[in-house]
């Protein structure tokens, strides 16, 4: 229990130094936070650490990168200039964007079942959803910190 207030604590102050300006180094301490969460909320043994951790940086590498193609796909659809054809072609590539990523899931599931438990597995997705949820809080928090008086 002391270690995850500790490990919190450091969370905290780290995400909170982070709300100004998300530079390499930034981005490094949130993976850095977010590594530390999922290691204590884990509890992983000294032998699915190294299993785990291999899987789990393949599949944050894959769904980052289908992502960034949402992210770019919408950045390039225009729905002011485009055709009715072309939105309509942008929202089903989208879609089958989306439809890769829940396989993706799928796909990686089975494989931290090979390193962890479905208990662990639960918890890992908690974590993840945990750690987003805190670092909204924290930059949202720096924003409203350093906004000027209306």
């Amino acid at each position: 229990m002391k270690n995850i207030f500790f490990l919190m604590v450091f969370v905290c102050i780290s995400l909170t130094s982070l709300a100004q300006r998300p530079s390499s180094g930034a981005r490094e301490r949130i993976s850095t936070a977010k590594i530390g969460l999922i290691t204590d909320r884990l509890n992983l043994s000294t032998e699915q650490a190294p299993q785990f951790w291999a899987v789990y940086n393949e599949y944050t590498d894959k769904k980052r990168d289908i992502r960034r193609q949402i992210r770019g796909m919408r950045n390039e659809t225009s729905t002011i200039t485009s055709t009715d054809e072309q939105v309509q072609k942008s929202l089903q590539d989208m879609i089958a964007l989306r439809q890769k990523e829940v396989d993706l899931e799928k796909e990686y599931m089975n494989k931290f079942l090979k390193t962890i438990s479905a208990r662990q597995l639960a918890e890992l997705y908690k974590t993840e959803q945990d750690f987003t949820k805190l670092l909204l809080e924290r930059l949202e928090d720096g924003h409203t910190r350093h906004r000027p008086n209306d």
